[in-house]
Formats: C-alpha cells, structure tokens, sequence
C-alpha cells in the first residue's frame, strides 16, 4: 500500500477504538493529522486562555511545524498502530 493509503486506513481504524486514548495521546494525533493534511499551521495567533480546546488543539498542531507532511503521515501511521495495539478496535 502507498502511504497515502496506509495514512487513509489509520485514520479509520483509530475512530474504532473501543475506549477513549488519554489527552495527551489525542492531542498527539491530532497534530500529526493536522500536519499531515495541511502542513505548517496556518492560524497565526494562539487562541484565548479561556477557549482551552482550541488552545491544546494549536499547540498540538504547532508542535509538529517543519515535519514534512510525508514524515508526519509515518509518524500519524505508527501512532495510529500504537493506540490501536492498546485500546484495540
């Protein structure tokens, strides 16, 4: 499979899983996703103190600036496989 396709399957299969990661495990994902799908952020400034989900969400994605989106689609895979190992689906 090409890693578009491989990318594509784990992020189906990590909407499975039969309970909920920890935060810091979705935010990870979440991240990677972003960057995968996106690239660099693109939202300039930090959301608000009080808008706490679109905080954690920015500085997810932000962690992961300057990864290509070919290495952060690995890196999302091995993620995916990871949580999916420990949660199963």
């Amino acid at each position: 499979m090409s890693l578009q396709a491989d990318f594509d399957q784990a992020a189906q299969d990590v909407r499975k899983l039969k309970s909920r990661p920890e935060d810091e495990e979705l935010k990870e994902l979440y991240g990677l996703y972003k960057q995968s799908v996106i690239g660099d952020i693109n939202i300039g400034a930090c959301p608000a103190m009080l808008d706490l989900k679109g905080k954690a969400k920015w500085e997810a994605w932000n962690l992961q600036k300057g990864l290509s989106k070919e290495d952060a689609m690995g890196a999302y895979i091995s993620k995916a496989r990871e949580l999916i190992e420990k949660y199963g689906i």
